[in-house]
């Protein structure tokens, strides 16, 4: 009998997969027929007249985790034949790019391309390929083999969402590791939609201008931000020397993706600008209360990282964002990110939210489910 194996391949594909079409069709605004025969862009010249390197690069490298992901869901759950797994999650990828492609011909501000096409399709067939040479050299039963050592069997969903955190430190934060601060621009977007309308009297909306962070409240938002990845780990993981090697690199992980950000943001000068007095401070307490919590039971810890996070959230959403963090909007807006701004800006918004309801059900479990 073929041992199937439990993998968050299959969640983390599906999610890569939205977070595709989210970024292949933002911002989803102009729906119009232009009168473009499809064939035109499936037909037209290689290479197209306008295309850059960048371009080159991220369509290439943007389908690679797709091609991977499907391939190892489907070595994690059984399949043998590990060619067929590459020719169906290259076909699978080929598909998924041209379906967008042709979505794009009704969005003004996309345009279709066959080059941008066979990137994609090489992507994915490129990050098969890699998955398959991993089986082949037993890497994958290496991972396996690490994971039931250091993870419980039901630690999946926290994987995928503990995979999922560096990606959302890449889009710039009004305040380090704060993640989750859409008040502010939720009630800006919802008085844009009621505007002119009497449903507008019936948001309860703040009177009084938003006070910003203290020096203490962003130490304080630097420190749960960071402790929040860390609890997430110590639920999943078994051993406590394990917890506190996961504890590190999440904190070393965290300073390096925040210090990309601004270094993608502002420019490499800048990359450290961000690291003030509070956030040093903040950064080493984290460390220190991780190291605190090492030998707290996963129940206990499930529970302490659900007031983490709703202290987290209820911090950054009584402050505003800087007029310097505006200006990083409009670079990213304008600028070669657009593909990712909104991508990006989701991921950093939901995974706090998406964190907080894993938590809640695994808090509310049965003892005999923990």
């Amino acid at each position: 009998m073929t041992l199937v194996h439990k993998t968050s391949a299959w969640p983390l594909a599906l999610i890569y997969t939205a977070l595709i079409v989210f970024a292949s069709l933002f911002p989803f605004d102009g729906w119009r027929a232009q009168g473009i025969d499809p064939l035109v862009f499936l037909l037209a010249r290689l290479p197209p007249p306008y295309w850059t390197g960048f371009d080159v690069v991220t369509n290439a490298a943007g389908y690679a985790p797709l091609g991977f992901l499907l391939v190892l869901g489907m070595l994690r759950s059984g399949w043998r034949r590990v060619l067929v797994a590459v020719a169906l999650a290259t076909v699978a990828g080929a598909l998924l790019s041209l379906a967008l492609e042709f979505l794009q011909i009704y969005l003004p501000r996309r345009v279709p391309s066959n080059l941008d096409l066979l990137l994609n399709m090489g992507g994915t067939l490129a990050g098969a390929l890699s998955a398959a040479l991993l089986e082949r050299l037993g890497a994958l039963d290496r991972w396996s083999d690490f994971r039931s050592r250091w993870f419980v069997s039901d630690a999946s969903g926290g994987m995928v969402l503990l995979a999922l955190w560096p990606l959302a430190l890449l889009f710039p934060a009004a305040v380090p590791f704060g993640l989750g601060q859409v008040l502010e621009r939720l009630e800006a977007a919802l008085i844009e939609l009621l505007a002119d309308t009497p449903f507008l009297d019936w948001l309860p909306l703040r009177e009084a201008a938003l006070d910003p962070l203290s020096p203490s409240g962003e130490l304080l938002c630097v420190t749960l931000g960071l402790l929040i990845p860390c609890l997430l780990g110590y639920c999943v993981i078994r051993q406590m020397g394990r917890r506190a090697l996961f504890a590190l690199g999440v904190v070393v992980v965290g300073v390096v993706l925040t210090a990309l950000s601004a270094a993608l943001s502002w420019g490499p000068v800048h990359a450290w600008e961000w690291m003030s007095l509070p956030v040093r401070v903040g950064v080493w307490g984290a460390l220190a209360l991780a190291l605190l919590l090492l030998a707290l039971p996963r129940r206990a810890c499930a529970a302490v990282l659900l007031l983490a996070l709703a202290w987290h959230l209820a911090l950054l959403n009584q402050a505003p964002t800087s007029a310097y963090f505006a200006q990083t909007l409009q670079i990213w807006e304008q600028g070669r990110f657009i593909r990712f701004y909104g991508l990006g800006q989701w991921l950093g918004w939901l995974w706090p939210y998406a964190t907080l309801l894993y938590v809640l059900l695994r808090v509310s479990r049965r003892d005999g489910q923990t």
